[in-house]
């Protein structure tokens, strides 16, 4: 064991983490030539395409340090916020983290939160000053800051850069002599904590885990925890490049483990893997429960392929244990799921992920977040709002309190004014304006999370250049003035499309959104009027006018009298269309919401 050192890599998006671990690959000779490639442990289409991380990889290494050979077992993680909870399951399989910092951009606001996570859980942190070698790098400046942030002395930040495999020596030498090696007992119960796992169409769940204590044997009798099932360690192993299957694994090494197991409810997250004839006492504090912060439905397209969406989800969910979802109907679109996500880039790529890997065409409903409201009725009984639909009738309602969260925003001094307007535009507060340097600020406001939910971030890039980072966390429930706007297409509400706002935006949100119905919808047969509606009060609407065919084009000439009749028979027909009509919504409406400021 004490030849181990579990680490995992932490930094904001793109600091260069997937380069650095390229390189610690490349240095220790655990690839060949012929499998070398650029962002090698990002595996997943959609990851080399947009050039980000979403899911955390474990890659065994093998490294000589002074005549001994030492295990590295590195645990790669993202960097965007949404995916901060692969990060805290990293973080709890890890004794080191290094914090990757960009020489040229400085510390950020997401460095910061997953410093705070890893100085949480007692791990050791080598800093890393990354991308020196860049024209517009600035080291000096940029160790002074992690100094300052960390407390520890300018000699141990790390100097390299990942592109040209410079320092690389240094980082692996610091691991070795900084990075503490597991605790344990070799020969004590065996306690394994499971922080992460995937699903496997030929072999069924594989299991990634991180053994505490004791060890696992091929062939054994193990036990799960949290669900109480026994199964058969069927094939045991360490994570090379490739799978490498192994008699046993001990104490204070990581390896993944394949049992049969076909349904993916079976496996959680965090759970304690330990043997079924002499089990642990207690369970492993793994980690926190994950907090999605933005609700939204996903239906099947074709009400048929429910079931096989579900256990679409039930797979994903296994891969991206953030993934929430219960199950629900709507008027407009049948059955279908609520979903929590952390965030809107989550639910994105969930969406993506659900048509490339399991080939389902998925509608997404308005996002949102859960409200509490509270009747008159009962002042103290709290309904749980996480659908427009399921708010109380306004006349009965009390009052109804909304999730706030704490933003912490760094952008450049340059920004503060921009940044400012953002925020107050979207109800915020400011509580806090600190100088982290002449050039860098930190703002903190308090706002509504259903504000953030939409555009924020892209907004806050657009108003900063680019230059603010963003982090947020909860701060509890405040009572606010919200309402419910429904949208009537053709005189009937379509659930689908409520949206719960700010007393004070109403107007200027129902106005946009039947605008935006109206250049997305197409024409029919008859008029179709979109209304949007607070109540019984409509505050805004629109017509799309129907196709007209021309009745009169064979009278030409003639009394007028008989063209009036031939349009009044006309209208008739139109009208009883209308009554009977139904009108189609297309897939972008429901997105196009989201888009009113564009």
């Amino acid at each position: 064991m004490k030849n181990i050192r579990n680490f995992c890599i932490i930094a904001h998006i793109d600091h260069g983490k997937s380069t650095l671990a390229d390189r610690l690959l490349d240095f220790t000779g655990s690839i060949s030539d012929r499998e070398k490639q650029d962002q090698l442990l990002d595996n997943m289409d959609l990851e080399r395409e947009r050039g980000i991380t979403i899911k955390s990889h474990a890659i065994q290494m093998h490294y000589e340090h002074n005549g001994e050979t030492y295990t590295l077992n590195l645990i790669d993680t993202p960097g965007h916020v949404d995916f901060s909870y692969e990060v805290s399951r990293s973080i709890a399989a890890c004794e080191g983290a290094l914090l990757v910092v960009d020489a040229a951009q400085s510390i950020q606001a997401q460095t910061i939160s997953n410093l705070y996570l890893a100085l949480e859980n007692d791990l050791e942190i080598i800093p890393v000053l990354n991308k020196v070698d860049l024209p517009s790098a600035n080291p000096e400046e940029v160790t002074d800051d992690i100094v300052d942030l960390l407390g520890c002395e300018a000699e141990e930040v790390v100097p390299a850069s990942a592109k040209i495999g410079l320092g690389i020596e240094d980082i692996l030498t610091a691991i070795i002599e900084r990075v503490p090696a597991p605790e344990g007992e070799a020969n004590g119960t065996l306690q394994a904590l499971v922080f992460d796992s995937v699903y496997n169409p030929f072999r069924g769940v594989e299991t990634y885990f991180r053994v505490l204590n004791g060890s696992i044997k091929k062939g054994q009798k193990i036990k799960f925890m949290a669900t109480g099932k026994d199964y058969f360690a069927d094939e045991i192993g360490t994570l090379k490049l490739k799978q490498e299957p192994k008699k046993e694994i001990h104490a204070g090494d990581v390896g993944y483990l394949i049992t049969g197991i076909k349904d993916a409810r079976e496996v959680k997250v965090g759970d304690t893997i330990t043997l079924s004839d002499a089990p642990a006492t207690s369970a492993i504090e793994g980690f926190e429960d994950v907090k999605p912060m933005v609700f939204a439905g996903i239906y099947p397209v074709d009400t048929e392929d429910y079931e096989e969406l579900r256990s679409s989800m039930e797979k994903l969910q296994l891969n991206d244990a953030s993934l929430v979802f219960v199950p629900e109907s709507s008027a407009a679109l049948g059955f279908g799921f609520r979903c929590g996500f952390l965030g809107m880039l989550h639910m994105e790529i969930i969406q993506e992920r659900l048509e490339r890997e399991f080939n389902m065409t998925v509608i997404t409903t308005v996002p949102n977040v859960s409200y509490h409201a509270f009747t008159k009725k009962d002042p103290n009984d709290i309904v749980i709002v996480n659908n427009p639909s399921d708010l109380p009738d306004p006349s009965s309602l009390d009052r109804v309190e909304e999730p706030f969260i704490k933003a912490s925003i760094i952008t450049k001094s340059d920004f503060v004014g921009n940044v400012m307007s953002l925020c107050i535009d979207k109800r915020g507060t400011i509580t806090n304006q600190t100088y982290l340097t002449t050039e860098r600020v930190e703002l903190t406001f308090d706002m509504p999370l259903a504000e953030i939910v939409f555009d924020f971030y892209d907004r806050l890039k657009t108003v900063s250049k680019g230059y603010a980072s963003f982090d947020y966390s909860p701060l509890g429930l405040r009572t606010s003035k919200l309402v419910r706007v429904d949208i009537l297409l053709n005189a009937q509400p379509v659930d689908a499309l409520s949206a719960l706002v700010h007393l004070d935006n109403a107007h200027t949100i129902g106005k946009k959104m039947c605008e935006k119905l109206k250049e997305l919808i197409p024409r029919q047969q008859f008029d179709i009027p979109i209304q949007a509606a607070i109540g019984s009060k409509i505050i805004s609407r629109e017509t799309i006018k129907a196709l007209r065919k021309d009745v009169t084009a064979k009278c030409y000439g003639g009394d007028i009298s008989r063209k009036r009749k031939l349009l009044e028979k006309q209208k008739k027909g139109k009208k009883r269309m209308r009554q009977v009509g139904n009108v189609e919504i297309p897939q972008q409406a429901f997105m196009a919401v989201l888009k009113l400021n564009d």
